[in-house]
């Protein structure tokens, strides 16, 4: 079984969807589950509302799973296997204050080593602990040899005992913290394969570490997918910015489809340029993607976006933009050489029902236009139209083609207009009002 996890302590940004995405893939290439684990111990920092979100964003995305679970479901097993640790002296109590261990970390700085706890409570007597009423968090203790495992993407990795340290475990309210809740979680629900980004490597070692003390001897394989960087500032995708979110690029009129397509793209050597995710599991290999921070350009993701729009079925894009006619959606996908995204082309299709009460320098010609078409009966051809028109009014060909373009669309360029009228002449009493 594979896993996504999210936390509810942060929106889900575009990094967080590119794991989910690969996990998808993956789980179905191997013919296996997906599992949704929501991280929720962290109460005070909770965004109200936030797993609802993750979960509407990962059905928006197709992303197929088996079951979600919430982390404090499994607070009892993250208690009682530290008590078993500490029965088995392989993890101690901790008294030490926050201020004890800034001094400690201030020191390791200062002599240029790992910060890492100096071990004082692990040298407690069972006496001491027993008689002393102070608050303590659990540490487990650090590995006496190296830490090592074989990433498939990137290659072997070891980490020393200093680098894995005597890590907290157990906070002071009695719920896990981060690695230890993750190890204990991946035991619990069989996880065989885990896909996450770069920054985890550090957190793979400490977690390794805890299955080992808890004498769990399954395999995990483990993929640390580079992180994504935005091409224009060289920041990380994965930082709680809006405008890294996912809800974000959704509100922007970036359809599902060239978002996915766009992320598997990066770093990606793929039989084409445009494709579905569906294609995307016929020949993605994991294995293969490049080993490197990967650059995300919003200006690519606007062509790959416009090319996703002009391939959607036009009824299906009439009703993204509130209608019901193909030859809404045929009018949307006109203006494609014009914009790249949903929200772009609503804007134009704005413009046409919008009201239009006069055109500066031809106010005139605007007013007698207008009334003109008031009262125009039904022509099912543009020439047609213009014909009507000039013989019901005194415009030349100059204000005539400038004032029917703006009063037909708001505009004073665009796409050719008798196309443009082909597809709303059944509007025409919407539009000239």
């Amino acid at each position: 079984m594979l896993r996504f996890s999210q936390s509810l302590t942060e929106v889900m940004n575009l990094g967080n969807l590119r794991v989910a995405l690969f996990n998808y893939i993956v789980a179905k290439q191997l013919n296996e589950e997906l599992l949704i684990r929501i991280e929720d111990l962290d109460k005070e920092k909770i965004i109200a509302g936030n797993d609802k979100a993750i979960l509407e964003l990962l059905s928006l995305f197709s992303i197929e799973h088996k079951a979600v679970v919430y982390q404090s479901e499994n607070l009892k097993y993250h208690q009682k296997l530290t008590m078993q640790l500490m029965g088995s002296k392989k993890a101690y109590s901790c008294f030490c204050s926050d201020e004890k261990l800034k001094e400690i970390s201030a020191k390791c700085k200062e002599e240029g080593k790992v910060i890492s706890y100096d071990g004082f409570c692990e040298t407690l007597s069972d006496e001491t602990v027993l008689n002393c009423n102070a608050p303590f968090t659990v540490r487990i203790k650090k590995p006496e040899k190296a830490i090592e495992f074989t990433d498939l993407l990137k290659g072997k990795f070891s980490f020393k005992p200093s680098s894995v340290d005597s890590f907290i475990i157990l906070k002071h309210d009695k719920t896990p913290t981060y690695n230890f809740s993750c190890s204990v979680d991946d035991m619990l629900y069989d996880i065989s394969t885990i896909i996450r980004d770069t920054k985890h490597i550090e957190n793979t070692a400490k977690q390794i570490h805890v299955r080992n003390q808890l004498n769990y001897t399954k395999n995990i394989d483990y993929i640390h997918i580079p992180t994504l960087l935005n091409v224009n500032t060289n920041k990380d995708m994965n930082e709680t910015d809006d405008e890294n979110s996912v809800i974000w690029f959704i509100e922007q009129g970036f359809l599902p489809s060239a978002i996915a397509n766009y992320l598997v793209l990066l770093g990606n050597k793929t039989p084409s340029e445009i494709f579905t995710i569906e294609e995307a599991i016929e020949w993605f290999d994991i294995k293969k993607v490049l080993n490197d921070a990967v650059e995300f350009d919003i200006e690519k993701l606007k062509l790959i976006n416009k090319k996703h729009i002009a391939d959607l079925d036009e009824m299906r894009l009439s009703k993204i933009l509130g209608f019901a006619d193909t030859d809404i959606g045929k009018l949307g996908k006109l203006y494609l050489e014009e914009v790249s995204t949903i929200n772009e082309i609503k804007a134009k299709i704005d413009l046409i029902f919008g009201s239009k009460d006069s055109l500066e320098g031809f106010e005139d010609e605007f007013f007698d236009l207008k009334k003109c078409l008031s009262s125009v009966p039904f022509m099912d051809h543009f020439n047609e139209l213009e014909k009507y028109i000039k013989e019901n009014t005194k415009l030349d060909d100059k204000s005539l083609s400038i004032t029917l373009r703006y009063l037909l669309t708001g505009t004073y360029s665009g796409p050719d207009l008798s196309t443009i009228y082909s597809l709303i002449k059944n509007y025409m009493g919407e539009i000239v009002k």
